[in-house]
Formats: C-alpha cells, structure tokens, sequence
C-alpha cells in the first residue's frame, strides 16, 4: 500500500497527548492515509465540569442526578415545618400510672416511634411526648401526632386515623407507612394507659 503525502502541514502533537493510547514523540507528523480525511486538531476530553470560551458547561455526575431526581422525593411544606420545629419532644415518666408509652417501629425503613400520653382523672389527655428515629415524614408524624392527641379524651384519640394524618402532611404514596407508624404508635399509648387502669390479678383475687 502506497502512503499520499499530507495535502497540509499538519499541527505537531505535544508530548503530553496521545492519539488511540500511543504517545506522539515532538515533532512527529501523522500522515494521512489514502481514502482519509486529515486529522484535526487534537483536543483532551472535557472532564465533567470542564467549559471554555466556546462550549456549553458540561453536567457533573452529582449535577445529572439532580436533574433527574423523582418527584416523589419531594415533601410539603408541612413536614418541612414539623421536621424543622418539632413539637412536644421529649419523654414522661413511663412509670406513672396516668402515663401511656407506646413503642412501634418499621423493619422495613428503620424507622423507630416511640410515643407517650398523660391522661387526667377525667379521662382526657393533658400532654403528649414523642421521640422518633426516622426520616423526616415519620418526625413530622409523629410530631402532628402528639398536637392532636392533647386535648381529646382516650376515646377520640382513637379515632384518628394515618389517612388524616398523610392528608394533613401530603405525604407521597412512599410515605404513608410513616403516617401509619404514628396511628399505631397512638393505639400502643393507649393500650399502654388503658392496661395500668386495670387492678392487677393478685389485688382482685384479695378482693
């Protein structure tokens, strides 16, 4: 096969480039074969991040993945409120016979609630205590959780419900089981309560 002199000077590669993984020595020219058309400038790669003068920024790994992040990772304002300024934090005494501690948690996520009540002599709950380990939705749960038990007797207690507390917090589809931690964490509270109000086997036996 017969080599065609370059139609053009051609630019001189530096030592440092290299053309399909082999170095180019100073001075060297690359000949263009026949049936080819002459070889170009030879330009590094941009690296992620890397612009000029005369091209477009291109996109880092970290910046691509934000751009195509879910929708469903995104969370109301409401949980970003109760995450922030979570209320009622903190512990009662589990001992006391008008205190209710109910302890629940998720396998799946890992999330972790514990909930506590205190109820009065009339049956109604004066205060409510919560501690969770979890994600952000299952803080603000359990935060909303606690507001709206105080207030309310044993009996409405039990009647709220995790569709109301996801409704109030719009919680994503991926969130409700935060919202259904806190009901369950509500019915342990008052399990809990309600078993201490029951006189013990050996008392009743002596009566």
């Amino acid at each position: 096969m017969t080599l065609s002199p370059p139609s053009s000077p051609l630019p001189v590669l530096s030592p440092a480039l290299t053309l399909n993984g082999c170095s180019s020595k100073p001075g060297r020219r690359i000949r263009k074969l026949k049936g080819t058309t002459p070889l170009g400038p030879v330009v590094p790669s941009p690296s992620p991040g890397w612009t000029d003068s005369t091209s477009t920024p291109v996109p880092s790994s970290q910046s691509a993945l934000k751009i195509q992040r879910p929708s469903h990772t995104r969370v109301s304002s409401q949980v970003v409120d109760h995450y922030e300024n979570p209320r009622n934090v903190g512990s009662l005494d589990k001992t006391s016979k008008n205190v209710g501690t109910g302890l629940v948690g998720a396998p799946a996520c890992g999330d972790v609630m514990k909930l506590q009540i205190q109820v009065d002599e009339q049956g109604k709950i004066v205060d409510a205590r919560f501690k969770t380990f979890g994600c952000g939705s299952a803080i603000a749960s359990s935060s909303l959780a606690t507001e709206w038990v105080k207030g309310k007797t044993v009996e409405e207690a039990l009647t709220i419900k995790n569709t109301d507390i996801a409704k109030e917090l719009c919680l994503p589809p991926v969130k409700l089981h935060c919202s259904m931690l806190a009901e369950d964490a509500i019915k342990a509270a008052l399990a809990d309560y309600k078993l201490k109000q029951e006189p013990k086997k050996g008392e009743a036996e002596k009566k």
